[in-house]
């Protein structure tokens, strides 16, 4: 404990830091947090120890509030345990806890608005977007910003609705509705005995406390939810906080139903698309104590956790882990430093681990418990590959044109059949719009995005080309602007298959699924519920239908094009397929009628698509590793990616020529680079990477971050170092 005049370094948010020195008016430990003002602008930070700056007196400032409340030792290390890691700067580390605006203000006087269902007519694409919005925060008033950022929609609509009355002010003081839930566990589930062995496994670690990683690998469909259901209701009940993490797609009404029926309550559920208020609620509930068990993606392993006692990561191989935006980091793997520094057990779910997550298996370190059979009897689909070689997809008609097929004919049997049979199909690609490609037939220009180096992609839903990687739209020209000859548009999205299907299966009701057509949970509960209610014959969708849902009816999966993530340049790309490929299988028959998945390739013989046909993934994981130990690649060595990042291509290269004279020789490892990135533009920031590599065992943080250290670094330029990297582009 401090005593009042103690000079002590207060670690301060938003900006990067490692503590400035302030004097203490009042008694306080160590984490607690405070107001102090940097440059006069009141920020909130911790306290981190004792003051080290050996200022004089008369320029060291007084904090300004000491506030009820604090961060444990636990916290602090896990904070500069992260930072050490990541290389991200401990006050941004810090943050990502004080995630949410005026943590610790009184709730300012704004203006709220509701909308109005009753009168909503023609739903428009943006009315429809502000409506979820409203629906997925209970339909609570919210404020002008809220609407903005959780529709994703402009000022100028909000004005618009506002002065048509679609939405209408009700109130001005931000509310306290959040009703605190008290859990029961229903005792309405009856888990088989594989299920039963492993929550027995699990709840012993909680009971006895301690550190452990239990890796929960089951079957798509075994039932992996009610074992961890279990886990955390033994973990709750024991007085412990628990945290459920999970893909951001994966926070469905189904979900949330099985969490009620499990727990007797709705639960308290942390996303992108809360309003600023209930963040703000939720932070000081699970602050305070209050609140003890929240559902959430990966910023809720952020928030202010008192006696955390267990968190489970769901799909724990997927990528939406790893975050991008505010410094780099994979959130899986910060929960499991959380929970080692903290020491409490931790849970990775998943019918597809990581290969970082299996060697860990395999080297003893964390506990293996399998489900190898699907709850309630439901049997494993049959899974196949049609050789597009042989089984070449014919043309069909539109318009009085012909156009290139893209359904082989032994699916398209598949699917009549099930049609026939009044089963639903889903139809598989991962590339959204219509057309990847538009190109002028004479003399070859490509529609490319003028603020980023990559092609345009025609969506005919809202007819025009977009960017897949800045959001800009440009009309559709129907001849070339270089030498005005006739333009094509090549290749395949879902929009087309769409149009095929429509065209050979014209009494078949279809629907798409994409991130740039569900862009809100409650677009996917309609769909969901369509699916459920068999509205739906086919859909159409990417990577958003490859997880989490569960659909008795469909016993057709359709694999357009198996071949498309196959032959990337990403060490991890067999892996990402494989993984992606069974996930969309196991939608397949998951009900009391057997399931069929089908893949179209040109690679039949291909090592990931043998593996899934013949269910075998710990061989394919296998071979696949022993690839990596030979490279070296993770996780038997160690990657950093170095991205600078500038506004003027000659101020980047010669401040990248800078690093690459000053790169040190390193032991056991190289720097590599600096090269142009893959995609060398981005919003007309021009991007260059340099690639240092090491051993599992190396020390690399430190290197890089006395490296970097020694190079000044313009004004213009941004660096982002990102360790392990998944995305190499």
């Amino acid at each position: 404990m401090f005593t009042p005049g103690t000079i002590v370094k207060v670690l301060i948010s938003n900006i990067p830091n490692s503590g400035y020195d302030y004097r203490l008016p009042v008694s306080a430990d160590i984490g607690t947090f405070v107001s102090v003002n940097v440059m006069n602008r009141p920020c909130v930070g911790v306290i981190w120890g004792i003051g080290d700056s050996n200022l004089p007196q008369s320029k060291i400032k007084d904090i300004s509030v000491v506030h009820d409340a604090h961060l444990n030792i636990a916290d602090l290390q896990w904070i500069k345990k992260m930072s050490d890691w990541t290389l991200i700067p401990l006050g941004l580390v810090l943050r990502l806890i004080i995630n949410i605006p005026d943590a610790f203000l009184p709730p300012r006087m704004e203006q709220l608005y509701s909308f109005d269902f009753t009168c909503a007519g023609r739903m428009t694409q943006n009315r429809q977007a502000v409506a979820d919005a409203f629906a997925s925060n209970d339909n609570a008033p919210m404020t002008v910003g809220d609407i903005q950022n959780i529709a994703h929609v402009s000022p100028a609509v909000v004005r618009t609705m506002i002065k048509n009355g679609l939405l209408y002010p009700s109130g001005e003081q931000i509310k306290h509705h959040l009703t605190i839930p008290v859990y029961q566990d229903s005792g309405n589930v009856t888990l088989n005995t594989e299920q039963q062995s492993a929550a027995d496994v699990i709840g012993n670690s909680v009971r006895t406390g301690g550190f452990s990683v239990h890796l929960l690998d089951g079957i798509t469909g075994s039932g992996k939810t009610q074992v961890y259901f279990d886990s955390a209701w033994r973990a709750y009940r024991a007085g412990h906080s628990v945290l459920l993490m999970m893909p951001e797609i994966a926070l469905t009404a189904q979900f949330m139903s099985r969490f009620e029926s499990r727990f007797g309550a709705p639960p308290v559920v942390w996303h992108s698309n809360l309003t600023a208020a209930r963040r703000r609620e939720i932070w000081h509930g699970v602050l305070d104590g209050k609140i003890r068990m929240v559902v959430g993606t990966r910023s809720a392993l952020f928030l202010p956790w008192q006696n955390l006692g267990l968190i489970v990561v769901d799909e724990e191989h997927d990528t939406s882990y790893k975050q991008e935006d505010m410094g780099n980091y994979h959130a899986r793997d910060m929960a499991i430093l959380r929970a080692k520094i903290a020491g409490f057990p931790i849970v990775l779910a998943s019918a597809t681990p990581a290969a970082e997550t299996l060697e860990n298996v395999a080297s003893g370190k964390y506990e293996h418990l399998c489900l190898t059979s699907r709850y309630g009897g439901a049997q494993l689909p049959k899974i196949s590959t049609i050789d597009l070689r042989e089984h070449r997809p014919t043309p069909y008609i539109v318009d009085g044109e012909e156009q290139t097929g893209f359904l082989s004919p032994v699916l398209c049997d598949a699917i009549s059949e099930t049609l026939s049979a009044r089963n639903q199909i889903m139809l598989f690609i991962n590339r959204r719009g219509f057309a990847p490609i538009v190109q002028c037939k004479k003399c070859g220009w490509t529609a490319t995005c003028p603020d980023c180096s990559v092609g345009m992609t025609y969506h005919q839903r809202i007819g025009k080309l977009l960017c897949h990687m800045c959001g800009r739209t440009a009309p559709l020209s129907k001849s070339c602007p270089d030498c005005g000859g006739d333009v094509s548009m090549r290749g395949v999205g879902l929009e087309k298959i769409q149009q095929e299907v429509n065209i050979r299966f014209p009494n078949a009701r279809t629907a798409l699924v994409s991130s740039d057509i569900i862009t809100s949970r409650q677009a996917l509960e309609r769909l969901v519920g369509r699916m459920e209610s068999g509205d739906i014959d086919i859909v159409i969708g990417t990577q958003i239908l490859a997880k989490g849902h569960h659909f008795p009816n469909l016993t057709l999966v359709g694999v357009v094009d198996a071949d498309m993530g196959l032959f990337g340049t990403d060490f991890r790309a067999a892996e990402h397929t494989f993984q992606q490929l069974f996930q969309v299988a196991g939608r397949a028959g998951r009900g009391a009628q057997p399931g069929h998945v089908m893949m179209q390739t040109y690679q039949p013989e291909h090592p990931v698509l043998t593996a899934i046909c013949a269910g075998n993934r710990d061989e394919f994981m296998a071979t696949d590793m022993a690839g990596r130990r030979a490279a070296q690649m993770p996780p038997y060595g160690q990657l950093i990616a170095v991205i600078i990042e500038g506004e003027k291509e000659h101020v980047l290269r010669r401040y990248c020529d800078e690093l690459a004279a000053a790169a040190p020789l390193l032991q056991g490892g190289k720097i590599m680079g600096p090269i142009t990135a893959q995609i060398y533009q981005i919003r007309n920031w021009y991007r260059m990477r340099f690639l240092v590599a090491g051993s599992a065992t190396s020390a690399l943080q430190p290197v890089v971050s006395h490296w970097l250290a020694k190079v000044k670094q313009p004004a213009n330029i941004r660096v982002k170092i990102d360790v392990n990297p998944i995305n190499f582009m």
